[in-house]
């Protein structure tokens, strides 16, 4: 049976939010387009460009930032790595000169409001999240080329398959969690072995463990400087940011001068309940305010859902015992192969399956792992998945305004604690009597998000979006 290779580093990508589906993929496609114009040797020639947003893009675009986050990619500028405190004066300079300097040297026209269009009441049959792109030139025939945004930073350019560009034939094939599950028992290898044995089909284990540690390292500095930044979040609906508020009461005066004096400060607080589950939310709250304000976060596996995998991370760092960096890369290891377990068995984007394609995958993913790494057999890992998303099964992506805030940053809190109470379960339990698969999960969440009406979908027009009766007339 014919399999997609994704690697971890598909599932977890350094990017900047406030979206993977609307801000990350239409910039990662912006990207693909000028690389498409220079491959054919046409960006010279270029003489006129206009962009069409689709579906949820156009519904929601605004909000998620995908305007900019066209003009940023089209400019050249890399997620990765750009600057998120220049991308207010980078669009400023866009709108002023009218121009857009594509690949950051090739300068054409290009009047945002004109240029950019937001087509409300056109959506194409592939997928909610498309994009056109429309040039002319000066001695060839106008070229029109769509792509599409499926979730979590994933983008597809029409008429290309699924599995990507660079096919590779995976030592482990998994499609399933019954796949996963026969190679850990013909094996004998926990989830994160098979899933490092994969990987080598792209790199080799240095390199994996290497990249694993930076998608650590970036989620630590998002979830500290969320615990640090204070104000009001932007896009008009006046969201006030709680999470360094929170941390400054929990810690009591207690001081510090970097991140692992900060992480011995919270642990100096003690191990009551209550105090826990303040920090586990607080870690929440803070990677997805981060997120909300176009901070540089890691899709896990969506943008909107990024706060749930740091979180449960550091509450296994903070109050687990011995936490190595051996533990935090088997960690993410187990985590990306059920996110990748979801995404082909079903989605991970919120505008085909609702909030639960992107909190419930999150928190399914965080439950395997943090099971893993706890002692748990391969078994209970999955089964700790499975109670994780049979608790979400049917939660809506309803955002006020179109914006990654309200309920969706709340929302991370909800998936990190039922993460780690899935996970408790598992660990307390015999598999062998469980009545649910996580495959069987898996289907009911795609056939779920199937019978959704579309308005539920990242549209913000349905539940919470039209039921606050709040000004939003700055959105």
């Amino acid at each position: 049976m014919a399999h997609e290779a994704i690697s971890v580093f598909d599932i977890f990508k350094i990017g900047v939010g406030p979206s993977s589906s609307h801000t990350l993929g239409p910039w990662r496609a912006a990207q693909r387009f000028v690389q498409s114009l220079e491959q054919k040797e046409l960006l010279s020639s270029l003489t006129g460009l206009k962009v069409c947003l689709y579906g949820s893009l156009a519904k929601t675009g605004k909000g998620h930032g995908t305007d900019i986050a066209v003009l940023l990619g089209l400019g050249g500028a890399d997620p990765v790595t750009f600057d998120v405190t220049k991308i207010a004066s980078a669009i400023e300079t866009v709108n002023r000169e009218k121009t857009v300097v594509l690949a950051g040297r090739q300068p054409i026209s290009f009047h945002p409001a004109e240029d950019l269009q937001f087509l409300f009441t056109e959506t194409l049959p592939f997928h909610p999240n498309a994009l056109s792109f429309l040039a002319t030139f000066e001695y060839a025939a106008p070229l029109a080329e769509t792509y599409y945004s499926i979730g979590g930073g994933f983008v597809i350019k029409e008429g290309e398959e699924a599995g990507g560009m660079q096919p590779v034939s995976l030592p482990f094939p998994v499609n399933s969690s019954a796949d996963l599950l026969h190679w850990c028992l013909k094996t004998g290898m926990a989830i994160h072995e098979v899933v490092m044995e994969n990987e080598s089909a792209w790199r080799n284990e240095t390199e994996t463990r290497e990249g694993v540690l930076r998608i650590w390292q970036v989620m630590k500095e998002c979830t500290y400087r969320g615990c640090h930044t204070t104000g009001i979040l932007p896009g008009g609906l006046l969201v006030k940011r709680r999470a360094a508020e929170l941390a400054k009461r929990l810690l009591k005066g207690r001081t510090y001068t970097n991140y692992d004096e900060w992480i011995a400060a919270i642990k100096a607080g003690g191990h009551s309940f209550q105090y826990i589950l303040d920090w586990v939310s607080c870690f929440a709250l803070a990677v997805n305010e981060e997120n909300a304000a176009f901070g540089r976060v890691v899709t896990a596996p969506t943008n909107g859902a990024a706060g749930v995998i740091p979180a449960v991370l550091h509450y296994y760092l903070v109050f687990g015992e011995n936490v190595t960096d051996e533990k935090v890369i088997q960690f993410i290891l187990t985590a990306s192969e059920v996110g990748s377990i979801f995404k082909k068995g079903a989605t991970i984007s919120a505008a085909m399956g609702g909030c639960q394609a992107e909190i419930g995958v999150s928190s399914s993913m965080a439950a395997a792992a943090l099971t893993e790494v706890s002692g748990g057999t391969q078994r209970q890992a999955l089964m700790a998945a499975e109670i994780a998303m049979e608790h979400h099964l049917g939660m809506t992506c309803d955002p006020i305004a179109g914006l990654v805030q309200v309920p969706c940053i709340e929302r991370n809190t909800m998936g990190a604690i039922k993460a780690i109470t899935a996970s408790q379960l598992a660990l307390q339990s015999a598999p062998d009597y469980a009545k649910v698969s996580l495959d069987a999960v898996v289907e009911t969440m795609w056939e779920t998000a199937l019978d959704m009406n579309s308005k539920y979908k990242e549209t913000a027009e349905g539940g919470l979006a039209v039921n606050i009766p709040l000004s939003l007339s700055e959105c």
